[in-house]
């Protein structure tokens, strides 16, 4: 498939990401969710002839693109599938525990919110997709047109955490009655005129588009599978870099490495009388959360939000 030059990604915190990976020459990484490959491109600057570099995607567009990097580098090869599978690829290459590196860029794409074609934004009128992969799964026309109000109100107050949840989805099902949703922009419009209050400077179908997006491509699910994977992935030493850009996706890598730090077993009984001590630590995190530079900022607006954690392996 052709990529369309008109739509462009500026990678985030492009440096700052692959200095954390701590490159060595003759290493093997995985990036898990390559794009349009800025992280890709930059570790294989680093990397030597005996390096190597597994890539992730599930966008048959970063695909096509991923695939002409292969073409002109052989330390690198693309994988159309999503991160949260890369424990079996990684254990059908025999790589389990020796991987040096692990980087996950979470969200969506420019390339993905630019073009109309994707139906992820409410800014650009186009058909009502948002899936990352167009064939696999569920659109978000086909959600929106069969789900319950109960669940359309979930999905908006869980993954998009709008307080006018119940209130914008029942707007969605009696319009739905009349006509079916087609469009980002007709979905945009209902869901506006049923938004009472939003904040300031931002769009009032925001969050329930980010709700929308986030239940199609099951992209709170695929982070905590991909996270064990990286984990299970790494050899002792490996770094684990993850970049995400909103509270939903921070809270998870937040939680599972404040986890991994402790060193505790999982549903340990509370009020068990089990000294601390006798529990290692997995990990250790590197630094504190990192954010993006100023010139950065005003350089891409959309790295506002983004937020990078990196952990290394212990054991």
């Amino acid at each position: 498939m052709t990529i369309d030059s008109d739509f462009n990604h500026i990678t985030v915190l492009l440096d700052e990401a692959v200095e954390a990976l701590a490159v060595r020459p003759d290493g093997c990484y995985l990036d898990g969710t390559f794009g349009r490959g800025g992280h890709s491109r930059l570790i294989l600057q680093k990397l030597g002839p005996e390096g190597r570099l597994l890539g992730f995607d599930k966008d048959p567009q970063a695909i096509a693109t991923g695939q002409a990097l292969a073409a002109e580098d052989g330390r690198f090869v693309i994988v159309q599938r999503s991160f949260a599978e890369m424990g079996s690829e990684i254990a059908s290459r025999g790589l389990a525990g020796k991987v040096n590196g692990v980087l996950l860029d979470l969200g969506v794409s420019s390339p993905q919110l630019d073009d109309p074609e994707r139906g992820f934004s409410f800014m650009n009128d186009g058909p009502l997709d948002m899936r990352m992969n167009p064939d696999s799964g569920i659109s978000a026309a086909e959600f929106v047109n069969t789900a319950s109000q109960e669940e359309i109100a979930r999905v908006f107050k869980e993954y998009g955490e709008e307080r006018f949840s119940g209130r914008m989805a029942r707007a969605v099902v009696e319009r739905r009655a009349i006509t079916p949703f087609e469009r980002t922009g007709d979905l945009a419009e209902v869901l506006k005129v049923a938004n009472p209050a939003w904040e300031k400077g931002k769009h009032p179908a925001t969050r329930t588009f980010q709700g929308l997006r986030i239940h199609v491509n099951n992209e709170l699910g695929d982070l905590k599978a991909g996270l064990e994977a990286a984990l299970e992935s790494l050899e002792v030493g490996g770094r684990l870099v993850v970049i995400s850009f909103h509270s939903l996706e921070d809270r998870i890598v937040k939680l599972f490495m404040r986890d991994l730090v402790k060193g505790e077993p999982d549903n340990l009984p509370r009020g068990l009388p089990v000294q601390h001590a006798a529990f290692d630590p997995v990990i250790k995190i590197h630094g504190k959360a990192q954010f993006a530079s100023e010139a950065e900022l005003k350089a891409n607006p959309r790295s506002r939000s983004a937020v990078m954690r990196v952990a290394e392996k212990l054991r």
